[in-house]
């Protein structure tokens, strides 16, 4: 293992380091083609050189590798329209399955761009993720979600168990087969005021901890991003139990600092810190004001624990100096 990527994953772990660890990512294709890259070559190879663009030009302290493409779970017996109890007799896709298998190849192709040994985890959402975009869209189906689990809690739950298991064996197969270092769990309250904190944790939280502990038992690192996409909010506090090593929310918009987030994760490393979208500081500040965040921000949080990024990713016509005028600023 290279000195950079022992020391990245230092970082995740919460040791001390010689410097704070710099993380911005962005997709690499566009979002109407973000469900329907499976078994579509030219949006994967979109994909894959987007990452081999980006590997170059910033040279990255670590890389999250994007699932552009993959975002759509193709079970059968998910569809728009699908009624509770139509969706009741899912089976997994099982780990063979080629949407699993493409993701392997997808993790291997990219690797094999890279210009030097650097960490890699990989893009996951949770189960409720997957299932809501397959009834819904990439920003919706939250209310369907929370009429499912008005009309019968145990049956979303074994639905939401199900998918886990697949998703479970997607993180092992980008683990072991195709050598990512972990996995980056993107999860979200539902956007419906009917899903209680209790609701949540009873009924969507334990298959979002199977994934975790799927790629916690294979030794990869887990990143839990608490999403905040398109203006939702988040209770970050609803995941302050889960067994992820590294936790990323939007610092601005749920006003909890990273300071005061990693109290409520209990001591684990917190990524995040500057505003990802295109009225954010990162996308239209000087560099001296862009620097100048960069260091406040490791002297209100402290250097350990510590990894700079954004809340969400960034835009991806983003110039790539402006991610190096970050860590520049914790260079000097």
């Amino acid at each position: 293992m290279s000195e950079k990527k022992e020391w990245v994953l230092k970082a995740f772990r919460g040791e001390k380091v010689d410097r704070v660890p710099v993380g911005f990512w962005h997709h690499f294709t566009s979002e109407d083609e973000w469900l329907h890259g499976f078994s579509n070559p030219a949006i994967i190879e979109k994909n894959i050189e987007g990452h081999k663009r980006f590997i170059r030009e910033v040279q990255p302290d670590f890389i999250k590798l994007m699932s552009d493409g993959y975002f759509a779970y193709p079970n059968p017996a998910i569809a728009k329209g699908k009624s509770l109890q139509e969706l009741a007799t899912i089976q997994p896709l099982g780990p063979d399955h080629a949407w699993i298998k493409e993701q392997v190849d997808l993790v291997k192709k990219i690797k094999q761009e890279f210009t030097e040994d650097i960490a890699a985890i990989y893009n996951i959402f949770a189960p409720v993720t997957y299932l809501k975009w397959l009834l819904g869209e990439v920003s919706g189906g939250d209310d369907l979600i929370a009429d499912f689990l008005v009309e019968d809690p145990e049956a979303l739950k074994n639905v939401l168990d199900v998918i886990a298991e697949d998703i479970a064996s997607l993180n092992r197969a980008v683990i072991e087969e195709a050598g990512a270092d972990g996995i980056y769990l993107s999860v979200q309250s539902i956007q419906d005021q009917r899903v209680s904190a209790a609701d949540y944790q009873a009924v969507i939280a334990p298959s979002e901890i199977r994934v975790l502990e799927a790629a916690g038992a294979v030794g990869g690192v887990t990143v839990l991003h608490i999403c905040g996409y398109e203006g939702a909010r988040n209770d970050i506090h609803l995941f302050a139990d889960y067994p992820a090593q590294v936790f990323n929310w939007a610092v601005g918009p749920e006003g909890i600092t990273l300071k005061e987030g990693r109290e409520i994760f209990k001591g684990r490393t917190v990524l995040g810190g500057f505003e990802n979208g295109k009225t954010g500081l990162l996308y239209t500040g000087s560099k001296d004001a862009i620097q100048a965040e960069a260091k406040k921000l490791v002297a209100e949080a402290g250097e350990q624990g510590l990894v700079l990024g954004a809340d969400c990713t960034i835009p991806s016509d983003i110039a790539v100096e402006r991610i190096q005028w970050v860590r520049e600023a914790l260079e000097n």
